[in-house]
């Protein structure tokens, strides 16, 4: 999972780029509102955590600008008001949820976990088709085709390519892939991830000239179009 976090006290940014670092996720820091909000526009991210008080533009003109252009990305605001009125002022610019400070990182995690899982939902909806190069894989009959070869896959093995291809040119943590392919929110120091990463390279990428799935060393597997 890739998040932003626009937050300018440096030790509640430092607890949160820690945390969730240490589960595998990828957190960009940005310390005021002028630079959020133009990291926020330029990159792609799979959740917005954004204080509300921030120096240069404050949290909730980022969120209008945000969602003014067009940007469906989740949005959750930390704040230290907790008045029902700032709240509900803070939903009400776009945010999907409200988080008041001081927090228990715990709940922020649950809280991350349902706004991605529901974005994820959302697309999946809305999706029957995912494509990376020549690899197809069709939602409807759950059927995977790399050029004119068609391609076997078990239930696990349908569920581990289709996150990679939902994820496709961003590298995957093995901690992402437990917690969306196996539903396990701890690692259990296992081989299962290496099993089956092997297991459906030998599938998509035996036989061709081209390769689609990688292990990045010390951080994940990524699949990507041929260069």
């Amino acid at each position: 999972m890739r998040i932003l976090l626009i937050e300018d006290d440096a030790v509640v940014a430092n607890f949160i780029h820690v945390s969730f670092s240490q589960e595998g996720h990828i957190v960009d820091v940005v310390a005021n509102g002028k630079d959020g909000l133009a990291q926020s526009v330029s990159e792609s991210y799979d959740i917005f955590i954004i204080d509300r008080m921030l120096p240069g533009i404050d949290g909730l003109k980022i969120i209008r600008s945000i969602r003014a252009a067009e940007i469906g990305t989740p949005i959750l605001i930390l704040s230290a008001l907790a008045d029902v009125n700032e709240r509900v002022e803070g939903l009400e610019s776009g945010a999907d949820d409200y988080l008041v400070k001081p927090f228990a990182f715990s709940e922020l995690r649950a809280r991350v976990n349902v706004l991605v899982r529901r974005k994820v939902g959302e697309s999946v909806a809305s999706e029957t088709e995912l494509n990376v190069g020549d690899l197809k894989l069709d939602l409807l009959t759950r059927r995977a085709r790399r050029g004119r070869q068609e391609i076997e896959l078990k239930p696990r093995e349908y569920r581990l390519l289709e996150y990679l291809m939902r994820h496709a040119n961003q590298v995957v943590t093995r901690t992402m892939l437990l917690e969306n392919v196996w539903n396990y929110y701890f690692d259990p120091r296992t081989n299962i991830i290496d099993v089956h990463i092997s297991r459906l390279r030998q599938k998509i990428d035996k036989g061709f000239s081209t390769s689609l799935l990688h292990t990045i060393r010390g951080a994940g597997y990524v699949i990507r179009e041929p260069k």
